[in-house]
């Protein structure tokens, strides 16, 4: 009898393989690696190609494969090919999933988290890019209802969309930090509340109902540098910067009109929602530019 019809036992099959008796027997008894024939005595018996067919297996066990999909190779219902691609995609979405991980506990050590954030933020990278686009459009679409896509103001809507729900590969913490910052925010029903308001009065108010006694670039200048400085709207030094603004002989009933007007679009969440959609599509930040419209706002009613 050659080596190639020399048939060997559990013990020595593990010998040659350096598994162990116990996991060649659970693969043998479920049909993995089956025996070649039993001895008089009852003793499973291995040919050598169990030999080759253990070392198949053991390497397929350690790039991560099932039992099931192992035993499908080994009886050429599907090709290693066929396995390696399907299971190389499984692997990238686990590096992915780790990845994300790993940017959660670095934002994690870099801030004090609460344990509420720290779960709100873990849920949130978990979350697929259809479920975070979802989340989005849900806000959106909530914010527009019944508005008429042609009414003044609805194109923003679009823009309020385009928000990337893919987050990168291996994320920054700002990133990270920008997703579960947005993520509160579209949860916060005030901020739902104003967004649907804001909404609601662009599209029924046109350019002609709304006069623009003002330059916005007049505001972020003058009203912009009293706010830096400290300089109080109802103060003659605001009065005065507020002339640089509009016409000092603008009566004080279109002023409060005009204050009512410019507040319906001033709020800093939803300018905040605005910066944070610029970081998660790479656009430079910007300043702060409410504070501005609120001295803006107060100086008119104080006038």
């Amino acid at each position: 009898m050659n080596d190639r019809d020399q048939l060997l036992t559990i013990g020595q099959l593990a010998d040659c393989t350096g598994l162990s008796v116990r996991t060649i027997r659970f693969w043998s008894d479920i049909d993995v690696i089956p025996p070649t024939r039993r001895s008089a005595g009852g003793f499973r018996l291995y040919d050598m190609e169990a030999v080759a067919r253990l070392d198949l297996v053991r390497t397929l066990r350690e790039l991560g494969l099932d039992l099931d999909t192992v035993q499908k190779v080994l009886t050429r219902q599907c090709t290693v090919a066929d396995v390696a691609r399907a299971h190389m995609r499984a692997v990238d979405t686990q590096i992915r999933s780790l990845r994300l991980r790993r940017a959660v506990l670095r934002s994690i050590t870099q801030q004090e988290r609460t344990t509420e954030e720290m779960v709100l933020m873990h849920r949130l990278i978990r979350l697929s890019a259809q479920e975070r686009q979802r989340m989005i459009d849900d806000f959106v679409d909530r914010t527009f209802d019944g508005i008429d896509p042609q009414a003044p103001g609805a194109h923003i809507a679009a823009s309020m969309r385009q928000v990337p729900a893919e987050l990168p590969d291996d994320p920054t913490p700002e990133q990270v930090e920008t997703w579960l910052e947005l993520a509160e925010l579209l949860g916060d029903a005030g901020f739902q509340e104003r967004a649907r308001q804001m909404a609601v009065a662009g599209a029924t108010t046109s350019g002609d109902e709304v006069p623009q006694p003002y330059d916005p670039a007049l505001v972020f200048e003058h009203a912009g540098r009293a706010v830096a400085a400290g300089i109080g709207p109802e103060s003659a030094e605001g009065r005065a910067i507020l002339d640089l603004i509009v016409d000092p002989g603008l009566p004080a009933a279109d002023r409060a009109r005009l204050a009512d007007q410019v507040e319906t679009f001033t709020d800093r969440r939803v300018e905040r929602y605005w910066q944070l959609v610029g970081v998660l599509n790479g656009r430079p930040p910007f300043p702060p530019r409410v504070p501005d419209f609120e001295w803006f706002i107060a100086a008119l009613r104080a006038s």
